[in-house]
């Protein structure tokens, strides 16, 4: 039985679009890729000639054969954006942060009950190759009891944004909401709900008026503690992942090279898409019963964003648990609303 592809729109073709949203839902049998909206230059036709241009997101909304919405706008327009498609029957891929308060998150969700649709959140970094590696380790339990783990996210633009919206003080806004829903999904989808969690936000680049540094400490049972942290003055980044337990440690850089090879033209299903370099590989620090260290090099799966478009189209076509669920969500966006101390 053949089942028809998922007819896609677009709501923005800017960097996002570009690079994380189109060349998948073009690559994937599964999608049709049908429409964007482009109210003044139609920039995307060049890449995709067969690509319908909606001048403005109600007539794309107005359009019955269109099932699925890639919600990738400005983040404060997340919640009315998603709202709309999911009222008009549409099922809705939304980007981070999927909403910026508890009360959201929990109306969009009754919306998508309330309409028979699915809303998917675009958590790609769960399918960054570092990570992958970093979930394989503590799968395996080859550090024995975990004690402390550290993820990180950290940039050096000192410099505003010239996207208003990232820089005015709004809901949404600033660098926890930007960066901090990737580790935080992170974090979640490895050890569930904290039992606990301490925030502090920063303010330190020149004229900012919104938080450019942020770090989570998160307390799990058996004494595992989890720190979040990002930052966007460090000129010197470190390991991105550090992990310690009672039998060795692992440390693995921010090494996925997938919007690296996007930007440079490589499309997803080409041969050497989501591979590392050589000199990328994880060290993992491993203990024998008598003491002796022994430390080798670890090397990843390729990194893989179209497993998050193969996991939406078989969560709207054939009903599969997608597999960032409600629950997480709501957790995650508990931490990023919890007061800072």
């Amino acid at each position: 039985m053949t089942i028809a592809p998922i007819r896609t729109a677009l709501l923005a073709y800017g960097m996002s679009g570009k690079l994380f949203q189109a060349p998948f839902l073009a690559a994937h049998s599964g999608f049709d890729l049908h429409g964007v909206v482009e109210r003044t230059e139609q920039r995307m036709h060049h890449d995709y000639p067969g690509i319908r241009s909606y001048p403005s997101i109600a007539e794309l909304l107005a359009d019955p054969t269109i099932e699925l919405v890639v919600v990738n706008t400005p983040s404060t327009t997340h919640f009315e954006l998603a709202s709309q498609a999911l009222r008009t029957g549409k099922h809705v891929l939304l980007e981070k942060p999927v909403a910026t308060s508890v009360a959201q998150l929990q109306e969009l969700f009754t919306l998508a009950r309330q309409a028979d649709r699915h809303l998917l959140a675009y958590h790609n970094r769960r399918w960054d190759s570092d990570f992958g590696a970093v979930r394989r380790v503590v799968a395996d339990g080859q550090l024995g009891q975990l004690i402390e783990v550290h993820i990180r996210y950290d940039r050096y633009k000192p410099v505003l944004s010239p996207k208003k919206f990232k820089e005015e003080p709004l809901p949404g806004s600033g660098l926890l909401y930007d960066l901090g829903p990737h580790i935080i999904d992170q974090a979640i989808s490895l050890f569930g709900q904290p039992l606990s969690s301490h925030k502090t936000v920063g303010h330190y680049r020149p004229g900012t008026q919104v938080d450019d540094f942020f770090s989570l400490h998160l307390r799990y049972p058996a004494g595992l503690n989890v720190w979040l942290t990002s930052g966007l003055l460090v000129a010197a980044p470190g390991p991105a992942y550090v992990l310690h337990g009672t039998l060795g440690s692992y440390q693995k850089g921010r090494t996925d090279v997938q919007e690296a090879q996007l930007l440079q033209g490589v499309r997803p299903l080409a041969p050497e898409y989501g591979h590392e370099q050589p000199g990328q590989e994880g060290c993992l620090t491993l203990a024998a019963p008598e003491g002796t260290l022994t430390t080798t090099p670890d090397h990843a799966a390729p990194g893989n964003y179209m497993a998050l478009f193969e996991a939406a189209f078989q969560t709207i076509r054939q009903g599969v648990p997608y597999p960032i669920r409600e629950e997480q969500l709501l957790w995650q966006n508990e931490l990023l609303a919890a007061e800072a101390v």
